[in-house]
């Protein structure tokens, strides 16, 4: 299993990252402690998180999966072998969100208390703040850079406008740069990655560490008609893709399974895993069952017939686009 770089940073991650968005939502401290103790020891390293996660469930302020997190990286004594990513911006109560200089300085020490640790490995702007001038945001995140709190910057849910203009002020102004892109990237959500994020990210070197790399779970064969909703908690986002192209990805993704011996989950991964500009997708797994099945899709080469057939299977034009959701990205 070969390492790749992350960007320009000169650290190197295996293909694969683990969401946490799922600690203290879907599987709580001990599921969560087993799959962080598990992904380890299979040689991987890439933990993405967010301040934010889970705000979603009744009664969480966010916060839980960095909690989860640090009681995990105190007791495993792992910190120095994990690759930490969190993100900050999107709301976490009254008054605290976006990207102005003076939350993110708030907002960094309240992660790293989580995270029971004095320095973020990868710390992204977890959505664009329109409201705040690109270069305050990016002084915010050089300050931290030369405090030693964080390692390197990185930007999710930008557009390839946005992702460029950022990287033009870092140059002009000599401040710390985005060195990778964490956008929504999958087999049916291909356009607006491929047309307006993939040139921007090429043409930076950025690494690309992307979110629902399975479209929800959809990818993984479990949902093929209404009545699978009901399986997950994310049954009704998978909805958007139980249509005529979303069927057509599926049986191309049974075919090349079948070919491999392998599941779709694998499959699907290992596509996402072969485009030249991704780093490592990021996939969740409440049990060590599917983290085994998400484990595997990086030892996974597919033959360029099997990329060429699930590439022509999932082809989308602009019309096919489907919305992003930050709740659990």
């Amino acid at each position: 299993m070969k390492k790749r770089e992350l960007g320009k940073t000169g650290i190197e991650v295996a293909p694969l990252a683990l969401g946490g968005n799922v600690f203290g939502w879907t599987a709580d401290e001990s599921a969560s402690f087993k799959l962080l103790d598990a992904f380890m020891d299979k040689g991987f390293s890439l933990i993405d998180t967010a301040d934010m996660y889970s705000q979603w469930v009744p009664g969480h302020k966010g916060g839980e999966s960095e909690t989860i997190i640090g009681k995990w990286l105190k007791k495993s004594g792992k910190r120095s072998q994990a690759i930490m990513a969190t993100k900050v911006g999107l709301p976490m109560g009254e008054g605290k969100k976006g990207l102005s200089a003076s939350y993110i300085q708030q907002a960094v020490e309240d992660s790293l208390r989580r995270l029971q640790t004095d320095y973020i490995d990868l710390y992204q702007a977890h959505k664009d703040d329109p409201d705040t001038p690109l270069a305050e945001t990016l002084e915010a995140f050089t300050t931290l850079v030369r405090q030693g709190k964080v390692r390197f910057i990185g930007a999710s849910n930008y557009s390839g406008q946005r992702l460029a203009e950022a990287l033009e002020v870092s140059q002009q102004k000599g401040l710390a740069s985005y060195q990778t892109l964490q956008p929504e990237y999958n087999l049916y959500d291909r356009f607006a990655y491929e047309s307006q994020l993939e040139p921007v990210c090429q043409k930076h070197d950025l690494g690309v560490i992307c979110y629902f790399s399975l479209a929800s779970g959809f990818l993984s064969g479990k949902y093929r008609s209404e009545a699978d909703l009901s399986k997950g908690p994310r049954g009704q986002m998978v909805k958007k893709y139980l249509n005529a192209r979303g069927f057509r990805i599926l049986h191309a993704l049974d075919k090349v399974a079948s070919q491999y011996n392998a599941t779709p989950t694998q499959v699907a991964l290992a596509w996402v895993i072969a485009r030249p500009s991704i780093t490592a997708p990021i996939a969740s797994a409440t049990n060590l069952q599917q983290l085994d099945d998400l484990v595997q899709s990086a030892r996974l080469k597919l033959d360029p017939s099997s990329i060429e057939l699930l590439t022509e299977a999932s082809a989308q034009s602009p019309g096919d686009e489907s919305q992003p959701s930050a709740a659990a990205d």
